[in-house]
């Protein structure tokens, strides 16, 4: 009898929504918190500081493109008394959002971010974007700036996180060693899709197009002696004008 060699199992790979619904489920490869996001909060601390917290009180509506597990509508809602609209991909995130949101006046749908977004025009006073719409191919991206200067009250804002190429060496490793069709695209290692990076000066002029650009910041400690450590991000605060 032949003895055969011992083959170690492989893990099948999941993509897409699957890999989302399995995170939420598991966190296999990444810590998806329950907390709000310390740079959303220090948002609302800059509108408030500049009188503008009329965006954020009590009858007001925010949308999250990609709200995950509904956590920074949730802060919202206890902290301001706002109302919230939350997209996902994820259904098993919209489950955990809707659980986690029970006595509070915020409603989530499973639904990708490209094409339409189903809410009446000039009718939320913030929309959060946060680590979302660079999954969009450039089509889509378009059209979802453009839905959301549709959707924003004049004097709303849109708050946005996401990853930035400029100085990033990851960023620079992913587009050489798993080039996607598109300038700047990669399709991600783990999750399998394509995955868009601005840089600063192309992620400003897309939104200068439609929006008031107040507050650019840029995540910093990236390098340690030459070696790439996290990921770099840039969070922006833009206004629908009033006019």
């Amino acid at each position: 009898m032949v003895k055969r060699p011992f083959i170690r199992k492989q893990k099948k790979k999941k993509h897409g929504t699957t890999f989302w619904d399995n995170e939420y489920k598991n966190s296999d490869h990444l810590q998806l918190s329950t907390e709000h996001s310390e740079d959303l909060e220090k948002f609302t601390r800059w509108i408030i500081r500049r009188k503008r917290g009329d965006i954020l009180g009590v009858g007001q509506s925010a949308l999250d493109v990609g709200c995950g597990n509904g956590r920074n509508l949730i802060f919202l809602s206890n902290t301001f008394s706002m109302q919230g609209v939350g997209y996902d991909i994820s259904a098993e995130a919209i489950n955990q959002a809707t659980l986690a949101s029970r006595d509070l006046p915020l409603t989530y749908t499973a639904r990708s971010i490209a094409g339409l977004l189903e809410v009446s025009d000039n009718s939320q006073s913030l929309v959060l974007d946060m680590m979302t719409s660079h999954f969009l191919n450039e089509k889509e991206r378009l059209a979802l700036r453009d839905e959301i200067h549709r959707v924003l009250m004049p004097g709303g804002f849109l708050f946005m996180k996401t990853f930035l190429a400029d100085g990033d060496l990851h960023t620079r490793r992913l587009l050489r060693e798993f080039p996607g069709k598109e300038k700047y695209t990669y399709i991600h290692p783990v999750i399998g899709v394509p995955e868009y990076v601005y840089t600063e000066e192309v992620l400003t002029e897309f939104l200068a197009e439609k929006f008031i650009i107040h507050k650019v910041y840029r995540s910093h400690k990236h390098v340690l002696k030459g070696k790439a450590r996290k990921r770099r991000t840039v969070s922006i605060y833009v206004e629908k004008d009033f006019h």
